[in-house]
């Protein structure tokens, strides 16, 4: 009796570019492209031309799709090129820094956090003291731009974008005309440029900022916390998940 087409090994062995594509609700020309890429590893031609896939294949595509989530486009692109070139230790160099990279993004949720608890009124000088901030200026107090771009650590042009942004609203000294940042610019200075460190940008800290001027506290900010924080735990187990595929991927290859 002869074989079974439905039966034999070899089909299943052979797949076309949109058996690969149908799998993972990709277009055939996306396959093409991340073969092109180096995503995928270089597939033989029949003798018309057209493109044989294996399952080794499958496994890259499956391997770079589950490193996208957790290291991004970029990353796994490069992750998958190293791999099929052989230089796995380059691979694994690339996925050490993103690992590196939610590190200090933890780091920066935790810096945010510790800043608006440390959000209190923080007095920019304190008349009848020692203790007043260096850089203060106006008769009442604050802090001039120089001062404040200083201690934050960011330069003085920095501070002039957010103030076109509405991030910031400094006053203006009457007799000289520089900007002075009071209490309530400060604290607002401090939480954008934290904002900005965790990767929000101006758009979205805008609203944010405002909400904390209307409400006359940080309370709104909690939320946002609450999502950034879901954000990483995310992508850390989005790395976890790209991890388990690209390790099936490498055993394939050996």
């Amino acid at each position: 009796m002869g074989e079974n087409p439905q039966t034999s090994h070899e089909p299943a062995q052979r797949l076309r570019p949109v058996d690969l594509a149908r799998r993972h609700g990709l277009s055939t020309q996306a396959v093409r492209n991340y073969e092109e890429a180096g995503v995928l590893p270089a597939a033989a031609r029949t003798p018309h031309g057209y493109r044989v896939y294996t399952p080794l294949h499958a496994g890259a595509l499956r391997a770079f799709l589950a490193l996208l989530p957790g290291h991004g486009h970029r990353t796994a692109t490069a992750v998958m090129r190293e791999v099929n070139e052989g230089d796995v230790d380059e691979a694994f160099r690339l996925i050490d820094e993103s690992h590196a990279q939610l590190l200090d993004d933890r780091r920066t949720l935790q810096a945010v956090a510790d800043a608006l608890r440390d959000l209190a009124p923080h007095p920019v000088s304190r008349p009848g003291t020692s203790r007043s901030w260096p850089g203060v200026g106006g008769e009442s107090g604050g802090l001039f731009i120089g001062a404040l771009a200083g201690r934050l650590g960011i330069r003085p042009a920095t501070l002039r974008t957010w103030e076109r942004a509405g991030l910031v609203r400094p006053r203006r000294d009457p007799r000289t005309g520089y900007r002075v940042y009071d209490e309530a610019a400060v604290r607002d200075a401090r939480l954008t440029h934290q904002l900005r460190r965790g990767g929000y940008p101006l758009a979205r800290i805008a609203p944010l900022i405002e909400r904390v001027r209307t409400a006359g506290g940080v309370e709104p900010l909690e939320g946002a916390l609450r999502e950034w924080r879901g954000r990483l735990t995310a992508r850390a187990r989005a790395m976890l998940n790209g991890a388990a595929e690209l390790e099936g991927y490498l055993r394939a290859r050996e």
